[in-house]
């Protein structure tokens, strides 16, 4: 391993649990415990598994304008945004592309993001070029992020602090987990019921081996959280993606707020807005993120190149695995528009075979997140 990479501060105690530690982001992470990435994946799905996200950035927006100014940057509304509620964001560029997706809380004071470990220091920068005077970006270097996944979470978290089964949905509050004070939402990256918790650092190790004691925790790797976040047909930055992906061609519609579009009351307004907008009114995208179900076991690789049945190439694949909840090849790619509809067939090329493909909806399993 090299000597370059990063530790997050459970890096010991995932050691210790014999995770095998890989290159990720720029930190030595788990992809797997001995308990295997299949049945790391089910366990979470049927009760509850921990994953460490310490690599992620965590980040303070302080000043009356922090909303304000974080809106030049996204197309979505974030000046409404209630105190104690979290939303779903994209950082755009000038050509309309996405630099990164990140999660914002409105904390009352402060906003709370959080972006990805390999955006990390160029979303610092951008924040910090771009959001103006009046606003501190404050970095969280003395955290620690941890997510805890899956049905029976809030029966295992209830016994340790109650007031955390009081919380819904993109619910978040500052929290005093055993005598740490944690930043809490209730959201994830499997599609099932959870929390994201982000705890001092010093306070790590103790508090997750608290969590672990609970019988329905099991510590999870990276390899059970790609194919759960993929099950649930959630987009992993850099891959499903990136800066060459407008939010329409990645089917995120959904999260441009309608009072950020070109009849809202705050329309456009953020970098590409004339891009975006226009393909919103216009519908003129020529290609479209798309959920893919393998009819065969064999599992569907990240850049197979997808073609119709006259063997003309459609598009890409973006993400894939074998989805042991559903037990079938899963995917993700993008397609020419023309073959995105559902239940359209598609051929993937592995080893020279071309191999039937289903468009299917994604996410590929029924989420379950408490909405109370």
């Amino acid at each position: 391993m090299s000597d370059n990479l990063l530790r997050t501060p459970l890096y010991d105690l995932h050691v210790a649990m014999g995770g095998k530690m890989v290159p990720f982001a720029g930190y030595e992470m788990p992809v797997q415990y001995p308990l295997g990435v299949k049945k790391e994946h089910l366990h979470t799905r049927e009760q509850s598994g921990l994953f460490d996200v310490s690599h992620m950035g965590q980040v303070k927006l302080v000043g009356a304008n922090a909303a304000k100014a974080l809106e030049k940057l996204v197309p979505v509304d974030i000046m409404d945004l209630p105190v104690g509620k979290q939303k779903y964001a994209f950082f755009t560029n000038e050509q309309g592309g996405i630099m990164d997706d990140l999660m914002v809380a409105n904390y009352g004071d402060y906003l709370y993001v959080v972006v990805n470990a390999a955006c990390k220091e160029q979303d610092i920068a951008h924040m910090r070029a771009n959001l103006g005077e009046g606003v501190t970006v404050e970095v969280l270097e003395d955290r620690a992020l941890i997510a805890i996944q899956g049905p029976k979470t809030a029966i295992a978290l209830g016994r340790i602090q109650p007031a955390l089964n009081d919380m819904v949905f993109m619910d978040t509050q500052l929290i005093d987990i055993d005598g740490a004070q944690c930043y809490v939402s209730r959201s994830g990256y499997t599609g099932e019921d959870g929390y994201e918790i982000s705890m001092p650092a010093s306070d790590t190790e103790r508090l997750v081996k608290l969590f672990l004691e609970q019988p329905e925790i099991e510590a999870i790797g990276l390899g059970a959280r790609d194919s759960l976040r993929l099950e649930s047909g959630l987009c992993l930055y850099g891959h499903d993606i990136d800066t060459t992906t407008t939010p329409l061609e990645a089917s995120l519609i959904w999260a441009i707020s309608k009072n950020r579009r070109a009849d809202g009351e705050r329309a456009g307004g953020f970098p590409g807005a004339d891009i975006i907008l226009a393909q919103i009114t216009n519908k003129d995208w020529t290609r479209k993120r798309v959920g893919l179900l393998g009819e065969g076991r064999a599992p569907i690789r990240e850049g197979a190149e997808l073609f119709n049945d006259a063997g003309e190439k459609i598009g890409t694949v973006t993400s894939g695995s074998y989805g042991p909840t559903i037990g079938k090849p899963v995917a993700m790619g993008y397609v020419e528009t023309s073959y995105s509809s559902l239940e359209t067939k598609i051929f993937a090329e592995v080893r020279g075979k071309k191999l039937p493909m289903i468009v299917s909806r994604a996410p590929f399993i029924e989420q379950r997140y408490f909405r109370g």
